[in-house]
């Protein structure tokens, strides 16, 4: 039997963190108070969800600061092993991290800031890594629609390992039209669409690396498909701006958005309000998940709890949209399907994944 790996044990640790975060959000409240100078006002409700909205008398403005975690890592390690370098892609994962979260509230990036730091300047002076890194940026803001707008990279000895990198960013948003902000009004009934990952993307890499360290191979395992383990870990994060997008375009309502990162499929019940979100199709997890489950020692209910499971974004509809909706998702390059529905059922807020006979409740997921 494979001794088992959880996240917390990775040393990722969200009961910890979480609270911290909660303290942060109450902290942070008061300070609304100084974008009434502006003529500006905080969306009611906005603290908590994955990006922060701000009305203007025009539209809305949204704002989004991320960081990529230790996937960096991960392309470090393959590089020295085989010479190849995915940092290009690393890149467009630091790009995507901050812009899915931005386009759950309806707003498309019009601006990106990158930020990184080295332990040690020599990081950066490998011309592989450096020509990619600054590839990658570039095209995701392309894939983005949104302009690189500069950021920040420091040296930080003693803080950051010499030969590691710090990845993050932010961006701006903006919503033209007010009617196009996704508001979380959520219905009864309402479509669950739920559109494709690559992969990993980027969540779990904490735990990843910790698998990397048991298998005999490393990353140098070869999956079911033969392809290694650390070039499955390391294919780009898909962007879902263009989804967004092309569901404005053609006038499908988005109710609710969701970026499926840390906690995974808890992710589904993030808004406030109880429903139980009844997936009745999961779709097929990429071959690089049935290893980490595996190596971990994971049980389905664990996984999915901790990864995406092949699913990165997830919206709700109205019945009446939902196959216009995955057209969207079609037209933008992406494979996506209806998976389910929501539901009133009394107070009760839950994910439930039918296929697979498990579910959340809202205790399993404490972000606001």
């Amino acid at each position: 039997m494979t001794e088992r790996l959880t996240y917390s044990e990775a040393g990722v640790k969200y009961d910890v963190m979480d609270p911290f975060k909660l303290a942060c959000q109450a902290a942070a409240a008061p300070t609304r108070e100084y974008l009434r100078p502006h003529g500006w006002a905080e969306v009611e409700g906005i603290r908590g969800e994955s990006a922060y909205l701000m009305e203007t008398p025009e539209g809305y403005v949204a704002h989004v600061e991320e960081a990529l975690g230790t996937k960096s890592a991960i392309a470090d390690a393959v590089y020295a092993l085989t010479g190849r370098s995915f940092y290009r892609n690393v890149a467009i994962d630091d790009i995507s991290t901050v812009v899915n979260d931005l386009v759950t509230t309806g707003a498309l990036p019009v601006s990106v800031a990158m930020y990184a730091a080295v332990g040690d300047a020599g990081y950066l002076a490998d011309p592989t890594r450096a020509r990619d890194l600054a590839a990658g940026f570039a095209e995701g803001c392309r894939l983005s629609g949104a302009v690189w707008a500069g950021g920040e990279t420091q040296v930080l000895k003693g803080v950051v390992d010499p030969g590691a990198i710090v990845l993050g960013g932010s961006a701006v948003g903006y919503i033209a039209c007010k009617d196009l902000r996704i508001r979380g009004d959520v219905r009864d009934g309402d479509a669950i669409v739920c559109v494709a990952s690559s992969g990993i993307q980027t969540n779990g890499a904490t735990l990843c690396r910790a698998v990397a360290e048991r298998l005999p191979e490393g990353y140098l395992t070869q999956l079911p498909d033969g392809r290694p383990f650390g070039e499955a870990l390391l294919d780009a994060s898909v962007i879902y701006v263009p989804f967004v997008r092309a569901c404005q375009q053609r006038g499908v309502r988005l109710h609710y958005a969701v970026h499926l990162t840390g906690h995974g499929w808890r992710k589904l019940m993030r808004l406030d309000e109880p429903f139980v979100y009844r997936v009745e199709s999961v779709g097929t997890p990429q071959p690089v998940f049935r290893l980490l489950q595996e190596a971990a020692g994971l049980d389905v209910k664990e996984a999915y709890s901790t990864f995406n499971m092949g699913v990165g974004f997830v919206v709700y509809v109205s019945p009446e949209e939902a196959d216009e909706c995955v057209a969207c998702a079609t037209s933008a390059g992406l494979d996506a399907w209806v998976a389910g529905n929501v539901y009133k059922d009394g107070d009760r807020k839950a994910v439930e994944l039918a296929p697979l006979k498990i579910a959340y409740d809202a205790e399993s997921l404490r972000i606001r």
